[in-house]
């Protein structure tokens, strides 16, 4: 399906959207995502920065709704703050990757023979250092922090897109209108940017909001063991670490950021999932 038949198709897509209970849902819940992030940049019901010993582990209450944490801190506030490094290390770990996995996967398409198979072999090296190792490697180098996060997860989803890109692409290769494409005599990358490129996107989409929600998940795990985003800053993940030594004073310190952790996965699953099933031509 083409970029443009997309756009024509588009009033019949939003009537089977608005019917599939997994993309209406995991709209919702992604949305609900984005909208705390902006809000947090506009209002927190208190800041993250302030420390208010005389009000640590408070229960929820009409002061603090989520109560506070063992500094006193506001968790509502923090959660909404907590959201914008998963926001962040989403958009440009899943970007480094889309972007440049993509370029691969479409050169190796392109140009097959060794091209091909050097890219795929890089791929599968780079396959065998997770997010988490590779950021362990970056911490040991240049210490921890979330730019190291974001390399080491974008990292990672280079191979992954670069192999869904190729395996797209040669699918893409072998249809009737890229042949007679050829046959007319355009070259390789003018039929990679104008027919291949626009038929694979409905795959580049649906990945994309996987990956963000597996790189949400490892900005969470990067966190909690320190190698992620620092203080001051909140992040879900580190709400989790410091809610660990009080489970029993204050369960639902740990309650909430795993709460919210797995609302923005679960959101971005179910709308990945909705997005391949109403974007493949075969179920529509």
């Amino acid at each position: 399906m083409t970029a443009a038949a997309l756009s024509s198709a588009a009033p019949g897509f939003w009537h089977r959207a608005r019917r599939h209970p997994g993309f209406v849902i995991g709209g919702v819940l992604s949305l609900l995502l984005v909208l705390a992030t902006l809000v947090s940049y506009l209002w927190t019901p208190y800041s993250v920065f302030d420390v208010d010993m005389d009000a640590k582990l408070l229960p929820p209450s009409g002061q603090h709704w989520l109560g506070t944490d063992a500094f006193g801190r506001d968790v509502a506030s923090l959660l909404l703050v907590g959201a914008r490094a998963s926001i962040l290390v989403g958009v440009i770990a899943v970007g480094i990757g889309l972007l440049a996995g993509t370029a691969l996967g479409l050169l190796a398409s392109a140009r097959r023979s060794w091209v091909e198979e050097l890219i795929m072999r890089v791929s599968d090296f780079g396959l065998a250092f997770p997010a988490i190792l590779t950021a362990i490697m970056l911490t040991a180098v240049y210490g921890p922090g979330i730019v190291n996060a974001i390399i080491a997860i974008g990292i990672y989803n280079i191979p992954t897109f670069a192999r869904i890109t190729r395996a797209a692409a040669n699918a893409t290769w072998s249809r009737d209108y890229v042949l007679a494409a050829r046959a007319s005599g355009k070259g390789a990358w003018a039929i990679t940017w104008q027919h291949v490129l626009p038929n694979i996107l409905p795959v580049l989409i649906v990945q994309t909001t996987i990956r963000f929600a597996i790189a949400i998940l490892a900005e969470a795990a990067l966190s909690y063991l320190g190698l992620g985003t620092q203080p001051p800053q909140p992040s879900w993940g580190r709400m989790l670490a410091e809610a660990q030594t009080l489970m029993f004073q204050a369960p639902l310190l740990a309650v909430w950021p795993g709460l919210a952790i797995a609302l923005a996965v679960l959101g971005l699953n179910l709308l990945g999932d909705g997005l391949r099933d109403l974007l493949d031509p075969r179920l529509e």
